[in-house]
């Protein structure tokens, strides 16, 4: 058993669980190594607290399954019951009547199948379980987001003479992926949001093009054996007003009181109020509407969530975005974000460190 499967068989005993069952991409990728999309067809990895664990999968799974070193494989083929072989390993580790945690991402229709299957057990969500065995990187798992941060970084500095005015959104967008890619990055996301589309935080990159004037902002990540980078520059193109200058420089202001705040024990709420309170002092805390942050690991949000009042400690190992921003209406939006790992002596970034003045290309 690997050490990932081991953590959870104890954390099962510790909580008073019987049985995990890992349904997500990643949680059989964090538990076995296994990256095989699960697509629609009965799937699980089964843990239970005597270290035993069985994988039931189809049958045009079971050769990836075993090349990632899983031994109890059970599978299926198509026009067959998947049921009736959770039902026999449920038998075998006594489920009947037992607590049963499940992935919080686990299909509705899947766990009403279990659930029909084991009418007397009860069904918990493991999310807050395997989330918080997840949260604490190790070592490989810190090289691995440095490694993907280090591309995020370079990507960066290799677009800027690239953007240019009269570009469209998904132009540069485009660029973003291919620098990725050159690089040795898997491209997961992009957001590319020039001018009044800059106040839409998650806007959907599109043809809208870029003019001399916009304050343009790129928010991208990329990842190295699903381990994940996000980072968000904000660049002026071609020149800049002084109102350009002064939102720049609150932001970047509130960016770095939010990761002074950062220390072992420390609360997130409390890392989220003192970015905030830059932000508030400066008359613009409602044009900043989301949180400070967020875990980042496997998944692009994960444990911890950096929200206001949010009373979860910070713990050494913990990797995590800083992210303030303003958004003005029609206008324009500024987002500086970094992701940071928690140590001992407090927050480390993971990044570059961003431009203290609001940059000009184009």
């Amino acid at each position: 058993m690997n050490t990932n499967l081991q953590k959870l068989s104890n954390a099962l005993s510790d909580a008073e669980i019987e049985a995990f069952f890992a349904w997500s991409e990643t949680s059989l990728l964090y538990l076995a190594g296994l990256k095989e999309h699960v697509g629609h067809r009965f799937m699980t990895l089964g843990v239970n607290r005597n270290s035993e664990v069985e994988f039931i999968c189809a049958a045009l799974s079971a050769t990836q399954a075993k090349r990632c070193g899983l031994k109890n494989i059970k599978s299926w083929r198509d026009g067959e019951n998947p049921l009736l072989i959770f039902l026999e390993l449920a038998n075998r580790w006594n489920l009947k009547e037992a607590t049963i945690a499940v992935d919080e991402d686990m299909p509705a229709l899947m766990l009403l199948e279990m659930q029909s299957a084991l009418p007397n057990a009860i069904f918990k969500n493991g999310g807050p379980l395997l989330n918080g065995l997840r949260r604490t990187k190790t070592q490989s798992e810190l090289d691995m987001m440095r490694q993907a941060a280090k591309i995020a970084d370079d990507t960066y500095e290799a677009i800027k003479p690239m953007i240019k005015a009269g570009m469209t959104e998904l132009e540069v967008e485009a660029l973003l992926f291919k620098e990725m890619e050159a690089r040795g990055g898997h491209p997961d996301f992009g957001i590319v949001a020039t001018g009044p589309n800059g106040a839409e935080p998650h806007h959907a990159s599109d043809a809208t093009k870029i003019k001399p004037g916009d304050i343009l902002v790129l928010d991208f990540g990329c990842s190295i054996d699903g381990y994940r980078s996000d980072i968000t520059r904000t660049v002026a193109i071609q020149h800049k007003t002084t109102f350009d200058d002064r939102i720049y420089n609150i932001v970047f202001m509130a960016h770095h009181e939010g990761r002074l705040a950062v220390k072992p024990g420390a609360s997130v709420g409390a890392a989220d109020l003192a970015a905030r309170a830059v932000i508030d002092e400066e008359g613009f805390g409602d044009l900043f509407m989301h949180r400070l942050g967020h875990g980042i690991g496997l998944q692009g949000h994960e444990m911890p969530y950096l929200i206001p009042g949010g009373r979860e400690c910070f713990q050494v190992g913990d990797c995590f975005s800083i992210e303030p921003g303003i958004y003005c209406p029609d206008e324009l939006g500024v987002r500086i974000e970094n992701i940071f790992v928690c140590e001992e002596s407090g927050a480390v970034s993971l990044n570059a460190e961003p431009s203290k003045e609001l940059e000009v290309v184009g």
